[in-house]
């Protein structure tokens, strides 16, 4: 069968995806019309062909386990000088996003893998072009601000043209209950996900 390259990631819904990357594309990133605006779970990843079906039922339970979140994307950050990279900042829902990926890689897994980098949640704008336009991107950006209702993640795949198709969307198992609208005692019951 093969091996084929995924990812996991939450995408930015629209009109912020779309915007973003247009904005990517603008900065002079050749890689902005292959990559889907995202936040990353799982980074690229050579996997056999034959594992995805057991990584698809592993991230179906992920998902179930998971619930529905408020994502805040605000102001700009670099990984510059250790990485080329400018990106908008994951303001709120940052611990959420952290607590997803260790299930996704969890060692027990089929997506099991160590991560070069430790783990930052973040929306790349920017990556691997000359410093004026890093530097552009980081002062165009500086102000950006976008929130939504993060409501599950996706399973990509990359192509042999270098483009991230989607392959699967996840949504979370769990109704949206304000926690106001729970008792008191009831409040700290379900620790499944991370308190906001």
């Amino acid at each position: 069968m093969g091996t084929v390259t995924i990812g996991v990631s939450i995408a930015v819904p629209e009109p912020h995806g779309s915007l973003l990357q247009e904005r990517r594309a603008g900065f002079g990133d050749p890689a902005a019309s292959a990559i889907p605006t995202h936040v990353t779970l799982l980074p690229p990843t050579e996997v056999e062909e034959s594992a995805l079906p057991a990584i698809e039922a592993h991230l179906l339970d992920v998902a179930a386990a998971g619930r529905p979140f408020p994502m805040r994307l605000s102001g700009t950050g670099t990984f510059r000088p250790l990485s080329p990279v400018v990106y908008v900042r994951v303001a709120d829902g940052a611990e959420v996003c952290t607590w997803l990926q260790k299930q996704v890689r969890d060692a027990s897994g089929p997506c099991a893998r160590e991560l070069q980098f430790p783990y930052h949640p973040h929306v790349t704008v920017a990556h691997g072009i000359d410093d004026q336009a890093m530097d552009h991107a980081f002062e165009a950006l500086a102000a950006y601000e976008a929130q939504w209702s993060c409501t599950g993640f996706a399973l990509y795949e990359q192509g042999a043209d270098g483009v991230w198709r989607k392959l699967r969307e996840y949504v979370f198992g769990g109704a949206v209950v304000p926690p106001q609208a729970c008792p008191v005692e009831q409040r700290d019951t379900n620790t499944t996900l991370p308190a906001l």
